[in-house]
Formats: C-alpha cells, sequence, structure tokens
C-alpha cells in the first residue's frame, strides 16, 4: 500500500502562538509535511519547533509591512489561499482560523480541516475587527466562506464552544481535539507573589481593556505579558500598578505563571492554551465564562469564573477570588490540566487521521 502523499495549509505564521503549537504538534505527527501558508515571518520562529518546517509561503509575504498587519491585505487572502498548488497531495488538512479552507484540493483529494476559529468577524461578536466594512460585503464573505466549508470532509475543532460556532456558521459537526498543552515545562513555586498575571496578544479581541480599567481601580499589582497591535493604548491607560513585560520566553513564562498570585483573563477564548498553562503551574485563573473557558476552567476549585464581560465583573471576581484564595491547591490546578497534555493531542490527531484516510496509509 502507497504511502499518503499529505500537506497542511495554515493560514498565517506572523509569529509562534497558540495556533503554530498546534501546527507544530501536527508535524510531529505527520514529520517532513510541507506547510503552505500566506505569510512567514522567519524572525519570529527562529527557535521554536516550527524553525526547521518546510514552509512554503505565498505572495503575500513580499509585500511591504505584511509582518506588522497581515490583515490590512485581507481583500488578497481568497486569491493568495487559492494559489497554492496542491495537485500532487492526496490528503490536505487546512489548520484555519482564516481562510486557510478555502485552499483548492485536486479532485479526488481529500481535504479534513481543523479549526481554531471560524474568521472571528463574520461569525462570532458583532462589530469584532470589522471596521468598516459593509453588511453587504460581509454577507456575500459568509456565503464564499460557508461554501469554501462545505467542500471540505470533515472537521476537527479545538473546543465544544467552537464546534457550536461551526454547527451554527455551516451547518456541520465537528470532533473536538483540544489543543496540545506541554505540561512539563510548568512546575509551582513554593511561594506565591502578590502580582497578578496576563499572558496574551494585546489585540481588540482580547479585552486587556477591561482587565486595564478594573485593575486601575483596585490597584492590585498586574504583569502583562505579550505584544500586539494595542500595546501603545493599553499602556496609556494603565496606572503605575500595571506593567507591560512584552514578548518573554516560553521558560519565562513558565516561571511568571508558578509565581504570580493568579491568571487574569476576560476574552471570550476559542479554547485559551495560556488559561490551561496557567492551572499547569499551579496558577489559579480568573476569567470571564464566555467561549470555551468553562471548559477549561473549573469555578471554585481551579478559579473564578466571571459572568459578567466588564470591568465591574472582573471586580467582583475578584472580591471572590480573594474570599476563597486558600481552596486554590497547586496539585489540584495541576491535576486539571492533566487531560490537556500534548501527548493526548498528538494520539487524538492522529485518529482523526486514520478516520478520513483516502486509500493508502499515513507514513510512521
Amino acid at each position: 500500500m502507497r504511502a499518503v502523499k499529505t500537506a497542511i495549509v495554515h493560514d498565517a505564521l506572523p509569529f509562534y502562538g497558540g495556533a503554530e503549537r498546534v501546527l507544530a504538534a501536527m508535524l510531529d505527527v505527520l514529520p517532513g509535511t510541507p506547510v503552505f501558508t500566506l505569510i512567514h515571518n522567519r524572525a519570529r520562529l527562529a527557535g521554536t519547533p516550527l524553525q526547521a518546517a518546510d514552509i512554503r509561503a505565498s505572495f503575500l509575504d513580499r509585500l511591504p509591512g505584511v509582518y506588522r498587519n497581515h490583515y490590512r491585505y485581507f481583500p488578497l487572502f481568497p486569491i493568495a489561499v487559492r494559489s497554492f498548488n496542491l495537485d500532487a497531495y492526496d490528503l490536505v488538512i487546512s489548520s484555519h482560523y482564516a481562510v486557510a479552507h478555502w485552499a483548492r484540493v485536486r479532485p479526488g483529494a481529500r481535504h479534513i480541516s481543523y479549526v481554531h476559529t471560524p474568521l472571528r468577524y463574520l461569525w462570532q461578536a458583532a462589530g469584532a475587527g470589522r471596521g468598516a466594512l459593509s453588511e453587504e460585503f460581509l454577507q456575500r464573505i459568509r456565503s464564499i466562506d460557508r461554501a469554501a466549508a462545505g467542500r471540505v470532509d470533515a472537521f476537527a475543532v479545538n473546543s465544544e464552544w467552537i464546534r457550536s460556532v461551526i454547527a451554527a456558521a455551516y451547518g456541520r459537526d465537528a470532533v473536538v481535539i483540544h489543543p496540545p498543552v506541554d505540561l512539563e515545562r510548568f512546575s509551582a513555586a513554593p511561594v506565591r507573589e502578590e502580582t497578578f498575571i496576563c499572558v496574551s496578544r494585546l489585540a481588540p479581541h482580547k479585552k486587556l481593556d477591561l482587565v486595564i480599567s478594573a485593575f486601575n481601580r483596585a490597584g492590585l499589582p498586574l504583569a502583562i505579558v505579550g505584544e500586539g497591535p494595542e500595546r501603545g493604548r493599553l499602556e496609556a491607560m494603565a496606572a503605575p500598578n500595571i506593567r507591560f513585560l512584552g514578548f518573554r520566553s516560553d521558560a519565562e513564562v513558565a516561571g511568571l505563571l508558578g509565581r504570580a498570585r493568579a491568571f487574569v483573563h476576560m476574552a471570550a477564548e476559542d479554547f485559551g492554551i495560556a488559561v490551561v498553562e496557567a492551572q499547569a503551574a499551579g496558577c489559579p485563573v480568573i476569567a470571564f465564562a464566555g467561549g470555551a473557558n468553562s471548559e477549561t476552567v473549573a469555578d471554585g476549585a481551579t478559579g473564578v469564573l466571571v459572568p459578567e464581560q466588564t470591568a465591574e465583573g472582573l471586580l467582583d471576581g475578584l472580591a471572590r477570588f480573594d474570599s476563597i484564595e486558600g481552596r486554590f491547591e497547586p496539585a489540584r490546578l495541576q491535576a486539571h490540566a492533566n487531560p490537556f497534555d500534548a501527548g493526548n493531542f498528538r494520539a487524538a490527531f492522529r485518529s482523526f487521521l486514520n478516520w478520513n484516510l483516502p486509500s493508502g496509509s499515513i507514513p510512521g
């Protein structure tokens, strides 16, 4: 039986984030598989598991300023992703939060998709990232996006929350395969510090403005780890009790989480790898109850879930956390994170591949 030729189409590689950790774990299962992507920021992937991967970028990679904000070229995304020549491949895996599933697959090949989220400003919170786009334009893109999804043979998703989103958006069911968390990186320090922590891309949908407003009023120490287009605005609104630490290495983040008093997160996450990482470091979580956060945080046992996505809601959550802080035992939090181990992802992803193989076999 001949080996199945596989390819992965991943939306973009501007930096090494949650979706890229999933991609690296896919390549652990399918080593040597070529990755087709809109852009490839080699500098930001240096020293990561993707540094030596076979990555093939589209023409967008050569356009000015594309690494600073590739979404400025969104009108070209469909042309770029459809320009990939995938005729040589029997099985194409799209890893998508935007348009990777729009890729053209030859007749007779099989196309399966791992969905981090359907394009957020089309299918989730009204107004998120839409800017001046007209509703007529959005309806047209929704129609094209839904048609592309209709050509996918099978879906996997990162959470039950996203399973419900694609059911509403595409009318399709999916297998839930939680993203991989490298639990071995994390450990709890013997004594926790007084500082709360956020680890997040500094983007509008992460709702860090709500976090800063609440901590400005509470006066509690907060460290924010991450970079993104919102940094300047967020720094301008932050009181002196809030520190911006910028980009930090995986080892530094693990150390910070291991010492922090609690991890704070007010975004409605599609999954939220950092939320699980915090618990793996024995760090309790204070998070908005929306999205997949309720799938990864046990309210009152590994953290506090906040029903209202506002600064006032977070202040109430901080008060509740203070009143029950003593019950958050690091060993209990770490045990709660165990099901999200990277090895479990690899096993589930391999099973998903085997269920959806064309004739032939996956090497390895």
